[in-house]
């Protein structure tokens, strides 16, 4: 039977111990996986408002062409970030991990439609993967 005052580790130790780990080992892949970032149509929405330079919309709620084109397309070829404002709710813009700044800056102040990934944290929304509609 069960011999309680063996030293060694049991078979059924083993296993356990075994499973234990290959679980840590995988657990991250898991998780990589459902943070990847492919372009699923299913999640994919899509968004129409106006481009604005989120520095100077947050700062100073600057929106319109005029802006746009003098002030917002400079700060955004610059690096500054990128959004896109619709019914009242703004929207941070960028590419798949990377600005898209350069496709932005020409319609700062104008109205397009992007497609993307919403996603929201910490009062924050943002369309990931972002790409412009053509009509």
């Amino acid at each position: 039977m069960f011999n309680s005052t063996r030293n060694d580790p049991s078979v059924s130790k083993i296993v356990v111990v075994a499973t234990f780990i290959a679980a840590l080992m995988i657990s991250p892949l898991a998780v990589a996986q459902e943070h990847e970032h492919g372009k699923d149509s299913a999640a994919s929405k899509e968004v129409t408002g106006e481009v604005v330079d989120m520095m100077c919309y947050v700062d100073h709620n600057a929106v319109g062409e005029k802006h746009g084109q003098s002030c917002g397309a400079k700060c955004i070829k610059s690096g500054g970030p990128a959004g896109i404002v619709s019914d009242g709710k703004a929207y941070l813009v960028v590419g798949e991990h990377k600005p898209i700044n350069d496709q932005l800056a020409e319609y700062c102040g104008t109205s397009i439609t992007v497609k993307g990934k919403i996603a929201e944290r910490g009062g924050i929304a943002m369309i990931e993967n972002a790409e412009i509609v053509k009509k």
